[in-house]
């Protein structure tokens, strides 16, 4: 699961197998220093609830999500922040206040910070997102989902 030497526990944690034995690294921690790929559909095929991304990667402090989307989602923005949106399969429609954006298969939308819009998929939809890490999906702290790693 880990490959390059260092050993994955099946935990799913992947344990130091250099320096100090007692010392456990994040699946992000140990990412880092490998040569893995991630395969996006198998990260997707481990759930199947709507509209609660997870974070597969980290980059340059920014969290790489898949979520599976159908629905409406509620209306928000992000005062500090762009929001890119990467259909990976299925459409997505990005209501604005003043219009939409439809996408398809391998079609990115970056809204950009302050502007107000409403993500909306008749289908489940397929998606990769890219946001500073500790963004909250709903653009309010109060009413986002929980962040979680897979």
């Amino acid at each position: 699961m880990f490959g390059h030497g260092d050993v994955g526990g099946e935990d799913g944690v992947a344990h130091a197998s250099r320096g100090r034995s007692d010392v456990q690294a994040t699946p992000f921690d140990f990412q880092e220093r490998t040569m893995s790929a991630i395969n996006l559909d198998a990260k997707l095929a481990t759930f199947s609830d709507h509209w609660q991304p997870r974070t597969v990667a980290r980059f340059n402090g920014n969290d790489v999500m898949v979520v599976k989307a159908k629905g409406e989602f509620v209306w928000h923005k992000h005062d500090d922040t762009d929001d890119l949106f990467l259909v990976l399969r299925g459409h997505l429609t990005i209501e604005l206040r003043d219009g939409k954006v439809q996408l398809g298969p391998g079609d990115l939308y970056v809204v950009p910070k302050g502007i107000e819009h409403r993500p909306v998929a008749a289908e489940e939809v397929h998606l990769l997102l890219l946001e500073p890490t500790g963004t909250p999906n709903t653009g309010v702290i109060a009413t986002a989902a929980a962040r979680r790693v897979i």
